[in-house]
């Protein structure tokens, strides 16, 4: 049924992702502005006057796209709510992968390119990608609960 709690936390878990992958992750300026670093899903940028470095890291939005598509492929199985909750399952384990990824990009290699004790701001491309981390787990939560009162009623007859 598409009326449950739990279908309302994937979707919101695909608008999550959507948000991560369409909006500034993290960034960094100098103090002197002559430097800055720019992390999207697509591309770590670090501008240096008027030269710019991109390295890519297209695998992150890949991750989130796939991330986004078994969200949505979830709230359709309903009917299924074993598959349902290892699909959550499975978010899960991607999801934290590209927390890991970008943990990696911010504090292994943008934040030492200048400056290292300075500190970088967080965009909201971040926390999307933390609300999308923590809809998924309610929304595996609340699918487990329904497996358990399903089964609790099932006992009964």
């Amino acid at each position: 049924m598409l009326q449950r709690i739990q279908t309302l936390f994937l979707a919101i878990v695909a608008v999550g992702i959507v948000g991560m992958l369409t909006l500034p992750i993290w960034d960094k300026t100098a103090i002197d502005g002559t430097q800055s670093v720019h992390l999207t899903a697509l591309r770590l940028i670090h501008e240096q006057g008027t030269s710019s470095f991109i390295t890519p890291v297209w695998y992150i939005a890949l991750l989130g796209g796939i991330v986004a598509g078994v969200a949505i492929f979830a709230v359709s199985q309903f009917k299924n709510r074993l598959l349902q909750s290892g699909l959550c399952a499975a978010n899960s384990i991607l999801m934290t992968i590209i927390m890991g990824l970008l943990m990696y990009f911010i504090f292994g290699k943008a934040k030492d390119l200048f400056e290292p004790n300075a500190a970088g701001n967080f965009g909201f491309g971040f926390y999307a990608l933390v609300t999308a981390m923590l809809a998924n787990v309610l929304a595996n939560r609340f699918i487990r609960r329904d497996e358990k009162l399903v089964r609790s009623q099932d006992r009964m007859r």
